[in-house]
Order: structure tokens, then sequence, then C-alpha cells
């Protein structure tokens, strides 16, 4: 869980103090705090899991994150989005490196307007002149004009909307070699232009400089120290000198690097991830610090439930006698197409819509289906029966929305994405055009439908059209198109056919039925088929001259 100190409104009952009320509390109680680097949403949320109640945004680490130098390289813009990330991902206040406020008074009052309405509680600027130079870099580096620097506070101050955000001077004359009392007066001049603390800054391995300042101060306004180099002093000392803020300023950052060369190398030098996979955060624990858990949450709580994935039974148990010689060693469901097996196609073509789960019921030469990724059920008896007991070989994968589809057949990908659209328990695809299909053989049986409505080119129509009737006794006439070998059954669907194949097993009509046979008598049960209607584009290959047709829907 995360360490989160809660300051009270005083007088105010529970209500919790905002960020930046509770970085100003932080500087004026009197007692020493610590405030640690991030420089991304992710350190800045093990900063305050770790128990800080308070981040440091280093400029210089923002920088080297970014892969680029602490000159102002990074723009003011790129820093801001650096700075919104932290600020969503921690509910602990931030003191960002805002360099000399990117610019003059103007760009000053824009960037504490910026940081504001990114919920950042405080700003430091230091003294020096745009663009910045790292104080560790080099010798005596200009500093800005006093003036010019109160101004560019004082239009900070003026443009805050809440007098609760914080503007931190941070005096840079020790840095530059300027000397004690050239910070002094800097300092006090800060202090006056409305700076809610002073930041003293020194890069000498001792304390002597810090304490020396702190003495002739007087505690007047809060100090805030970065004790980078002089790293070794007791931490008892900072508190007797009355210090207020202490920043962890870039070793969040410096470690990171450290770690990531340790590890790159490592595993460049072993071509292995054994040794490095114990000593290195899990991938579950990026998933807890990322939030994971908080989204499944929403999720649940949000989204409508969803059905399971769909899956799809393909029936292909048949040999396509009527090919020949073609499928003396396969069934036809694997006769090539245009360099590719028929089934493959079909089973690549519902993977790309999203059906994974692919269950193929075999028969004839049942090794030749050979497929991966795909499950098999066995119609041994595929010579002395038809399609429906071919579906009831596989009844137990009829537990949930399914596709049930022949495997002899070429469709075109819409009208699959379309009948995965569909919302009924029940819904077949006809083809409204049959009528304007080549016969390829005389005497073609058609499993012709009768539905409740024509097809309409109406696109504004979209009533829903159910089964009337199925089967090869429907005469041409009043048909109004041609199954086409595919349907979808929601889970309610699937579970209301499991239990009409039971019923015609125990009646002996399962081993000679066919798919429409079983959709006349779910009609009959009280269950409402839905038609979708296609226009042709599609092919049931029987014969020779089907596959020649074949390369016009591939």
């Amino acid at each position: 869980m995360t360490s989160v100190k809660l300051a009270i409104v005083e007088g105010g009952g529970n209500a919790k103090l905002s960020k930046a009320a509770r970085f100003r509390e932080m500087l004026q109680r009197g007692s020493l705090d610590f405030i640690m680097e991030a420089h991304n949403g992710l350190s800045a949320r093990i900063v305050e899991e770790t128990g800080f109640d308070g981040i440091w945004a280093s400029g210089l680490s923002m920088s080297a994150a970014l892969g680029v130098r602490d000159n102002n390289e990074a723009s003011w813009t790129q820093v801001l989005e650096v700075l919104e990330f932290m600020s969503d991902a921690t509910s602990v206040p931030i003191l960002v490196d805002g360099d000399t406020g990117y610019g003059n008074f103007n760009n000053m009052r824009r960037l504490v307007t910026k940081l504001e309405q990114r919920d950042i509680a405080a700003v430091c600027i230091e003294d020096k002149l745009f663009p910045k130079t790292n104080s560790f870099l080099g010798s005596a580096q200009p500093l800005a004009d006093i003036d010019e620097f109160c101004g560019k506070i004082k239009a900070g101050k003026d443009s805050q909307r809440s007098d609760d955000f914080s503007i931190i001077a941070r005096v840079e004359a020790l840095i530059s070699g300027w000397g004690l009392d050239e910070a002094l007066r800097r300092a006090e001049a800060y202090n006056e232009a409305g700076a809610d603390a002073i930041l003293i800054h020194s890069k000498i391995a001792d304390p002597s400089e810090i304490f020396a300042f702190t003495k002739e101060w007087g505690n007047r306004s809060p100090v805030v120290i970065v004790p980078t180099m002089y790293y070794a002093t007791p931490t008892q000392q900072f508190r007797d000198h009355e210090i207020s803020l202490i920043i962890w300023a870039n070793h969040n950052m410096r470690v990171a690097i450290q770690a990531m060369r340790d590890l790159s190398k490592e595993i460049f030098d072993t071509e292995s991830l054994v040794g490095p996979e114990a000593r290195i955060a899990s991938v579950k624990e990026v998933f807890v610090l990322t939030g994971n858990e908080e989204l499944a949450a929403a999720e649940e709580r949000y989204l409508p439930t969803q059905d399971a994935g769909c899956k799809a039974i393909v029936l292909a148990a048949s040999r396509g006698a009527a090919l020949g010689k073609l499928t003396d060693d396969k069934p036809k469901c694997m006769i090539d197409v245009r360099g590719q097996p028929l089934l493959r196609r079909q089973v690549a073509m519902l993977n790309e819509s999203g059906v994974q789960d692919v269950i193929i019921v075999r028969g004839y030469k049942k090794d030749a289906i050979d497929l991966p990724s795909v499950g098999t059920r066995d119609n041994d008896e595929f010579a002395d029966t038809k399609e429906l007991y071919s579906l009831a070989c596989a009844r137990e994968d009829l537990d949930g929305p399914c596709l049930v589809t022949y495997g002899d057949i070429l469709f075109r990908p819409y009208m699959l994405d379309a009948l995965l659209r569909a919302e009924g328990d029940i819904v077949i695809v006809a083809d409204a055009l049959w009528r304007d299909r080549e016969q390829s053989a005389e005497g073609l049986v058609r499993d012709l439908i009768v539905a409740d409505r024509a097809f309409t080119t109406n696109f504004l129509d979209d009533a829903l059209v159910n089964l009337s009737a199925a089967g090869h006794g429907i005469s041409p006439e009043d048909a109004t198109g041609e199954w086409v070998g595919m349907l979808k059954l929601s889970k309610a669907g699937a579970a209301a056919v499991r239990v009409e194949l039971d019923a015609m097993d125990a009646d002996g009509l399962l081993r000679n039925a066919e798919i429409p046979d079983l959709l006349n008598r779910m009609m009959a049960a009280g269950h409402k088929v839905q038609v979708q209607y296609i226009t042709g584009q599609w092919l049931d290959v029987d014969d020779a001259h089907d596959l020649a047709q074949a390369r016009n829907i591939t």
C-alpha cells in the first residue's frame, strides 16, 4: 500500500489538504522534511510507495531520461508532459525544478498557470541565465540581474490561482563563486519579492558554506538544501541549523543508469536470462505499480458483461466423391485452392475475424486434416451418416456462442464479420440471389429456405427476418433464399441445439438428418431462427467446375 501522510485542514474535520497546501505545510511546520527525486510516472509512484511525503521532479533527471542534456534542450512543454504523468500517478505534492523559468517574466507566468493545471504543488527557479547550464558544470557562471529575477518571482506569484502554490528561489551565488554576502543579498531581495522559500546551493564537499548562510539568514524564511556534494554530513546537523527541507536530488536516475548498464552487460555476455531473472522486479510488480488491478475492477464495474469468445465448429467429414481422383487420398476440404487447402483458408479467415477456438469434425481420410492450432472431433461413421450426426460428434463443444459452418465453402470475410455481429440466438446465412448462381451440375439439390420477408435493397429497412421453413421440399417459387452452410448460435441457442440433438438421437432420427431438419424442429419447438441475407459471392465446392470457379471468390 502507498504510504501517504495526510494533513487535516484546521477546523475542517476530515477534509484533506490539496497537494499545494500539504507542501506549504511541509515548508512551514518548523521540522526537517525530505523529498525524493523522480523523473517519470513510475519512479514518482515508487517514491510515494516508499513513504516520502513529497517528490522532487529533477530537471537533470527528466532531461537524462529523455536522453538530452540539462541545458533546456527538453522544451518546457515536454517537461510539462512528463510532470502530468507524475502528478496523475501520485497523491503526494511535487516540487518541480523549473530551471530559470524558461524565459522572462511572461514565460514564468505561463509556467505557473500550466503547473497548477496539472496539480503541481510548487516550482523552484534559479537565478541564472536562460538557457541554463547545470550548476556542476564548469566554474563561475553568470547570474541573472537581481531586479529582473525579482520581477520573475512577482510575476509568478501574481499568476498563481491558489494561495498555497509555492515558488522557491534558488540562489546560485555560492555555486558561481560570488560569495556569502552576495548570496545573502540575493536571498533577501527574493524573499521581499514574495518567494516562499530560499534554496541555497553549494558544490563543495562539506556544508560549511551552507551553515554560514543559515547562521546569517536567521530563518527569515524556510531554507531548502540539496546535499548532493556534501552527502556525508550527518542529518542531525541539518536539523541543528534549522533547515526546512532536504532534496535528495538525482539518485533514482543515477541508480537506474548503473542497474541498466549492469543488467544489459550481463545479458549480453551470458546470452541468458537465468541469472538476472531472480534479482529483478517481476512483471507482476510492474502491473501492480501501474494500477492493473484498479483497471480490472473498473472494467468489471463499467463494461457490460461479455459472452465468452466465439468458437467455430467446422463440419468436414465427407469425402466429396464428385471431385473424383482429387479426393482419393484426402477429403474435399483439403483440396488445393490456388496454392492453399480450402479448409486452411477458412480457418485463417476465422482467426482473422477473432475466432481462435476452431474445432474440425473429421471423417474421411481424417489424418490428412493436419492443420495447426485447431481441435478435432471424429465422425468415424461418416460413410453412413449425414451432417447433423457430425455436429452431434461435437455436441460437448456447443457450450457457448459458436459458429457452425461447412468445411467445403468459400465466402467473403464481410459475411463472417456480419454474422459474428448478429445478436439473435440462432442466425443463419442465406443467399438472396440464389437464382443467379450458375448451377454447376444438372440436378443439383439446393438447401432452399423461406423467410417471412424477402431480401430488400432498402438500406433503411433493418427489420429482423425470421425463418419459416428450410429444406429440400421447398419449391423454387416459394423460396426467398438458399441456405449457405453458415449459422451462429448464442449461448442460449447452443444449449437449445444440444437439447434437440439429444431428442433426435433418442427418436432415431440423428444419423440421416441435415441441419435444415434441425432448424425446422427448432422452429416447431418455439425457437426463432433469424435469417441474414447475402447477395452471392460465396461458393460450395462440390465438383471440378466449382473448383475452377473458386478463383472468383479467393
